[in-house]
């Protein structure tokens, strides 16, 4: 296989477009799968104790269209996570040396794993304490709520698909680190300037309230932490790696 850096620009681009455009056929074929498992989401999520809890209404006639058609983009979106985690890691492949395409390719399965757990950690513990915090904020200022299904799903999205990819920062991390690219030494340099980072993008996908901020920063500070902890690992087994490779080589030139 050509090894990438020689590649020209162009050749590059091409081959970017080739990923980008597979990529967006599997989303157009994800979405069809979503338009037909759209109803089938959209009432189950409905049906949720703390959903019953809120009356939601459509405010405009195109509410209900709008919602159907997020819902098929959305859930073809994490139909195709696998494909966006292959093609991204096919589009770098051939930069890549034999053991660290087959070591980078294994991190797939665990990004998917990591994707699928920040959705559920979002919806099963973020999402019942945020609209169980909203509605007794209603409750007690004496608030008639009526809420629009629109509005109801859209907080919905905001809050649970940024976490699947936010998940995917120890994945990151440790195929950065395995290529060399970062080591734990920087990412140590750099944790004061990460949480900032970090709580401003909590601050984007809460509402402006403490208590859910909170609840949302800390575990991405985990996270971060975690990562950490992988990119040491990591770099330790490259270290011995490199450290074996070169022996071998002392003992292949001494023979």
């Amino acid at each position: 296989m050509k090894n990438q850096r020689d590649m020209p620009f162009l050749a590059h681009f091409e081959e970017l477009r080739k990923r980008v455009i597979t990529t967006a056929i599997f989303l157009v074929i994800g979405m069809i799968g979503g338009f037909l498992m759209a109803p089938t989401v959209i009432e189950y999520l409905q049906s949720i104790p703390q959903a019953q809890d809120f009356p939601m209404n459509a405010f405009q006639l195109t509410d209900p269209l709008q919602v159907y058609i997020n819902f098929a983009f959305v859930i073809g979106l994490i139909i195709i996570v696998p494909v966006i985690l292959y093609q991204t890691w096919a589009f770098i492949a051939p930069g890549l040396g034999e053991k660290e395409r087959k070591v980078t390719l294994s991190y797939i399965p665990f990004a998917i794993i990591l994707f699928l757990g920040g959705i559920a950690f979002a919806y099963y513990i973020l999402v019942p304490y945020l609209l169980e915090f909203l509605a007794n904020i209603g409750e007690t200022l004496n608030i008639t709520e009526q809420y629009g299904i629109k509005e109801y799903f859209s907080f919905l999205f905001r809050l649970t698909i940024p976490f699947g990819f936010l998940f995917q920062l120890p994945v990151l991390i440790m195929f950065l680190t395995r290529l060399g690219l970062i080591t734990p030494m920087f990412l140590h340099k750099i944790r004061k300037y990460a949480y900032f980072g970090l709580l401003v993008i909590a601050a984007f996908i809460t509402p402006p309230e403490l208590v859910s901020h909170i609840m949302v920063t800390v575990p991405l500070l985990l996270l971060y932490e975690l990562s950490l902890v992988i990119s040491r690992a990591v770099y330790r087994k490259r270290l011995k790696e490199e450290a074996e490779a070169q022996r071998e080589m002392a003992d292949n030139y001494t023979e």
